[in-house]
């Protein structure tokens, strides 16, 4: 059994290289610098240099692979995501056509059903049907908002805010990615499972961001004020950062597309994952916010 694991070193992709090697598989991995690979694992797998974006690469890559797990490395802040993710799946797609490819985990979002008028959840969307498109047995992983996001608003967190253009009420589910990648790796070893399907991943609840606020103010141990802007707010800060206008549209729509969405797949004993926010955030979020430089925000009493 050959599994091709995309973006090996990413929040998902490194736990399924992990899982798998403990499985005893050699995961076949594709990444543009092998050197980004831990010492211990890089002796393990099988590395393949290149750009998931370069057919000739992917084709080369994933030819006689018996599963691959794919992940669309598209930034959100290129000229258009959209498109260049629909670039991309068709690459891989091609690569699992013609390379025999017969189980396919692909890394989607919450959203994709809608298929059009979510940003660049949209450019998943398009990859799910390039990939249905195949012949190949192909699971889509329909993931809620990662854990990991917040890393990006470290200086926000440090001040004591938490800032969104979603409505402070409204729930979505929250996972965190090293359980989507236990979920991956399973169904990559599993090869009784057949047809072209999509599976949510939904962490232990549906959390509104007023929720996640008190949440974090617990396990960080200081005051996390909510702070609910505009779309046109966040319109402004992006274009005045220099990103181009459907990367900014990418980015937006992403939120302003999905606040009136009920999730395709329901929550059950398979879309629920055990990993807590609290949990997650006090192994690591915490630790990162005692070394960070901006003084915290203080703790109120309760007394």
């Amino acid at each position: 059994m050959t599994i091709v694991v995309t973006t090996p070193t990413g929040q998902v992709g490194s736990r399924v290289v992990r899982l798998l090697l403990q499985a005893g598989a050699r995961p076949r991995v594709l990444l543009r610098d092998p050197a980004r690979l831990k010492p211990d694992v890089r002796a393990r797998v099988d590395a393949r240099r290149g750009d998931l974006t370069d057919a000739g690469f992917v084709r080369a890559a994933m030819a006689g692979a018996t599963a691959a797990f794919l992940v669309d490395p598209t930034p959100h802040t290129v000229q258009d995501p959209v498109d260049t993710s629909r670039r991309t799946g068709a690459v891989m797609a091609a690569a699992v056509r013609e390379g025999g490819v017969r189980r396919v985990v692909f890394l989607s979002s919450v959203g994709a059903e809608m298929r059009h008028g979510a940003g660049h959840i949209d450019g998943l969307a398009a990859i799910e049907e390039q990939l249905d498109a195949t012949g190949a047995d192909v699971l889509h992983l329909r993931c809620g908002y990662f854990f990991t996001n917040l890393l990006a608003a470290l200086d926000d967190l440090a001040a004591g805010r938490l800032t969104t253009a979603d409505g402070p009420d409204r729930t979505l589910p929250w996972v965190d990615p090293r359980d989507i990648g236990d979920i991956a790796a399973a169904r990559l070893l599993n090869d009784t499972w057949h047809g072209r399907t999509a599976q949510g991943v939904h962490g232990p609840e549906h959390l509104s961001w007023r929720r996640v606020a008190e949440i974090l103010t617990v396990a960080l141990d200081r005051d996390i004020r909510l702070r609910v802007v505009s779309d046109d707010d966040i319109r402004h800060t992006l274009t005045a950062a220099g990103l181009p206008p459907r990367a900014v549209a990418g980015i937006i729509g992403m939120t302003a597309g999905t606040r009136n969405l009920t999730p395709e797949q329901p929550r059950d004993e398979d879309t629920t994952t055990p990993t807590t926010l609290a949990s997650w955030a006090h192994a690591h979020l915490r630790p990162l916010l005692a070394a960070h430089r901006t003084e915290p925000a203080p703790r109120r009493s309760t007394r």
